[in-house]
This record gives structure tokens, sequence and C-alpha cells, in this order.
């Protein structure tokens, strides 16, 4: 892990953070053509002009949004749509609409879009107006990327209002998506969503660790991209009923941009309802703060499902995670500071999740937990094909909070699993400072320091799912109440199953995803499809 100080900043790539996944960079995907008529050609003497088809017709223009540029009418799949070029910073508060199918946008990711200037650490009285400003995406809208290095922050100060419905999900996707030309082994072509807030990181380097003069800068940026601060409440917004297709753009090697980043986001931050499809790195990564989300759906990463760092305190309850066979790496990676004295320590919480590695991908377990973070998991299925379950590198990974704190080295008690139910081949990994056995008895044991009452975990479970929903097996397994992990505003639900779909009448996952042949989720819209078909 590197860090960087504001004064090393020279406008170069090479420049931003170095990603804490797996060194492995995708390929940035298909091509395509966006062809422009602005204005359109005189015909060719004995040659008819083309008549437009289909469902879409291009708006006349692009709605009057201060910064955003006409970018010239698109031919896509289901007629042709106006490509808004949106601005490289929102200066001010600003909403962009759907329009109806008879004149239609759509909005253009050209290179990094900020939503307001940098606030800094610290929020001060009489900020400047750029460092309090809200973009608000209503239902339907439809963003690509338009190059590889395109992406949305929303940085420290300001806030996204992305909230779609679950007929009328918010699409980010690449240029090739929206004409058709993806499939779905393509990823990696564009960048992707980074939400940036003032709340608590561990990592940073200058300033003290856990306060307010404590920042880093999020990878997959050429430059700026700041986060963390001491404002445990800070809000960056609010993200439900939407998407990120084929995000994942790799700037150079273990510098990645996710599917969803986020940095030192505070508890006023709302995520609900997100898929990621073919992210070619993570489906999402949390970098320190605080994540409260329900209801996330992680098809094809090709590395980790989700990756937490920098001593994030993450609550994530009905998670589904599906792998493509053919790539992806773990589902689960967290780690904590490269101190792991550093406050905060990493501490994530999940509850009824069921996830599916189906890459045999060598030396891949479905979790890695490292690096002093703390874990908890209740009520989770887990089928990982050929692959190891659990993988805890470094004694104090494997031991508990107040031994953490004295450096005893004491392996016993954490991490925390309940009601965990596990199919792969190898459930426990034996490395040299963690044995398999170890990690065994902090799997079988019901309490630690901070939870109690637990109750067994199976790791010689046969999973029933049919697909992702509960079987057999699975409903008959006996659950905990996850209540006890309530914190930072944030209320599980004691659902009385496990997994993150109980039965076939459970369908909180359908109409706001897309589909494709990893994962089927009977929404009628296929991920590879263009948004205009």
């Amino acid at each position: 892990m590197k860090t960087i100080t504001r004064s090393l900043i020279i406008g170069s790539s090479m420049l931003a953070l170095a990603a804490c996944g797996p060194e492995e960079i995708s390929s940035p995907g298909t091509g395509g053509d966006i062809i422009i008529e602005n204005p359109a050609p005189t015909p060719t003497p004995g040659t008819p002009t083309p008549t437009p088809s289909g469902t879409y017709t291009a708006a006349a223009s692009c709605p009057s949004i201060s910064g955003v540029s006409d970018g010239g009418i698109i031919n896509v799949p289901g007629g042709t749509v106006r490509s808004c070029v949106l601005p490289s910073t929102f200066t001010s508060s600003t909403t962009l609409s759907d329009t109806p199918d008879d004149a239609k946008v759509v909005y253009e990711i050209s290179g990094a879009v900020n939503v307001g200037d940098d606030a800094d650490a610290t929020y001060e009285s009489g900020e400047t107006p750029a460092t309090n400003v809200t973009l608000t995406i209503q239902p339907g809208v439809v963003l690509f990327g338009g190059t590889g290095n395109s992406y949305l922050v929303v940085n420290r100060g300001n806030k996204i209002n992305a909230v779609g419905s679950a007929n009328d999900p918010i699409i980010f996707t690449s240029r090739q998506n929206i004409l058709g030309n993806t499939s779905d082994s393509d990823d990696g072509q564009w960048g992707g969503v980074i939400l940036l807030g003032r709340a608590p990181i561990s990592d940073c380097p200058s300033g003290t660790p856990g306060t307010a003069d404590c920042e880093n800068q999020i990878e997959g940026v050429s430059s700026g991209g700041f986060f963390g601060g001491g404002t445990d409440n800070d809000n960056s917004g609010v993200m439900k009923y939407f998407q990120i297709r084929y995000s994942g753009f790799a700037i150079a090697k273990d510098n990645e941009l996710q599917s969803l980043t986020t940095g030192g986001t505070g508890t006023g931050t709302e995520v609900d309802y997100f898929q990621s499809f073919n992210s070619s790195d993570d489906g999402m990564e949390f970098f320190g703060g605080y994540m409260n989300m329900k209801h996330a759906v992680v098809v094809g990463a090709s590395d980790d499902s989700i990756d937490t760092d920098f001593g994030v305190q993450a609550n994530m309850q009905y998670v589904i995670a599906v792998q493509r066979a053919s790539t992806g790496n773990g589902i689960i990676e967290a780690d904590s500071s490269s101190n792991q004295n550093n406050p905060p320590r990493q501490d994530t919480r999940i509850a009824n999740a069921t996830f599916l590695q189906l890459s045999d991908t060598p030396d891949a377990a479905a979790w890695k937990f490292r690096g002093g973070a703390d874990l908890s998991l209740a009520n989770v299925v887990l089928e990982a094909k050929g692959n190891e379950c659990i993988d805890i590198d470094q004694v104090e990974t494997n031991q508990t909070r107040a031994d953490a704190a004295t450096g005893s080295g004491d392996e016993n008690g954490h991490p925390f699993f309940s009601a965990v139910y596990m199919q792969c081949s190898t459930p426990f990994t034996d490395d040299s400072d963690v044995n398999a056995a170890a990690v065994e008895a902090s799997f079988k044991a019901t309490s630690n320091d901070e939870f109690s009452g637990g109750v067994a975990s199976d790791a010689a479970f046969t999973s029933t799912l049919t697909n992702f929903v509960n079987g057999t097996n699975e409903s008959a397994a006996v659950s905990w109440n996850p209540t006890p992990f309530n914190r930072n505003g944030f209320t599980f639900d004691n659902v009385g199953y496990v997994g993150a779909v109980r039965d076939a009448n459970d369908t909180w996952y359908r109409g706001w995803t897309c589909d494709s042949s990893i994962a089927n989720f009977g929404s009628g819209v296929s991920c590879s499809a263009s948004p205009f078909n």
C-alpha cells in the first residue's frame, strides 16, 4: 500500500494510491463507435437520407444545464439518443433528468467529472459555494463513460442524490454498452463512481490516524481525490436503485478504479439497492470511514466482490455476490491499517449474504482477512468451487480485540462467525502465521470478546441453492439474530433465515437489476444489451 502527500502530486496518474487487491490488470474491453451527426451531412445525390427508426428519437438539444455541452446524436440499437457531455466540475447544484422516449438524452462522463471542489478535511463556516454542491440524478437516467479513464467523483463537502426506483433504476455504464457492443465477458471499459467524505481513516502519509488531520488520496485518480477527516456523521449523499456496469479501468498496475469506491464517507451517507456488473477490479471497495448498506448485488467482479481497508466501519445486510467462472479472486478481501495499532481498526459486519465463487483461480480463498481486520459474519451461505473458504493472515487478525490492543498475540475468539454455512474443497487455509487449526477454532467459536450467544456454523455444508435462492438445506439451517451488530445508526433485521434470499417468493433483487449468463435475476433486462435496446 502506497501513500501520497499533496506536495507530490504533479498530475501524473502514476501518483495515485496503489490498489489493495492482487496484482492484475484487466483488458479495457471492446471498442465501439459513436456516430456524431451534428449537423447532419448533405446527402450524396441519388442516396436517400436515412430515417431514424426504433423506440428512441434523439432530443433536439441537451437540457439547459450549466457546463453541459452537446455531444451530438448517437445511433443506438433502439433508435437515436443525444449525448450531453457533463462538465469537468459541477460548481452549483444540478439535476439530471430522464426524458420521454420520443426525445431521448444520455449523459456522457468524459474524463474526470467532479461534483464540487474538495472541501478539505474539516468543515469550516463560509466554505466556498463550490463545496456545497448536490448532483441529483432522477430515475431512469443513463450515464456512460466516454473513455477508459472516465469517472464520476463526489468530493468532500458535496453530495449526490441518485435515487432510482425498483422499475426505473439509474444506470452508469460504458460507451460500448450503450452501443450494444458488449458481452458477459467484457469489463474495464470505463472508471466508475467515487464517493469521498470527511470521516476518520487509519492510513495517511502525515497527521494522526483517526483524526481530522489524517487524509489520503483515493486510488485510480490522477489528481485530487482526497478523503478522510474527523467528521463521523459526514454526508456524501444517497444512492438507491442503481447499476454500475463494465467499470474498473486500470490506469496503472495495481491502480484501478472500482465499480463503486468510497473513501472516508460518514454515517450520513446512504447506499441501498446497488448492482455492480463486470468490474475489472472490485465490485465495491471501501477506504475508511463508514458504510451502511442494504440490498447489494455484485456480479462478475474480476478481483474481489467486496474489498475493505483503511479502518472502515462497514455494516451490510442482504448481499448477493456471484463471480464469473473464468475470472475472479476472493468474495471478501478485508485489510486494516498498515500499522494494526492505528485507529480506527477495521470492523466489517455482514448478515444475510449468499456468495457464489464460480472461479477456481489458484490460491484465491473466498474470504481473505489480514492486517488485523475485524470481521463478523452471520446468516451467510458460501459456495466456493474448488477453492479454500477462509484464509486468515497474520496472528493479529485472528485474535480478540482486547488482545490486539495489548499485542499479546493470543489466538482465540476472533473473527466472529454465527450461522455461517460453507461448501468448498478446503474450508480452512494453512498458513505459516495462522494455521488451519487456528482458523477452524475461530470459525467454530460461538462467542468472542464483543459478541456472545452465536449459533454453530457448518464447514461441511451441502448447498441446495437454486442460483442464489435458498433450497431445502438452507431453509432448514439454524439462523442467528444479528441485531447485536447494530451500530452507527444502522439496524440489522432479524429475519429468521440464512442467506440473502429466503425462498422463491422473496424477490427484493428483481426489477432494478440486470440479467446475464452469470446470474439471472428474472428482471428481463440483459446487462450486456444496450439500455436503449
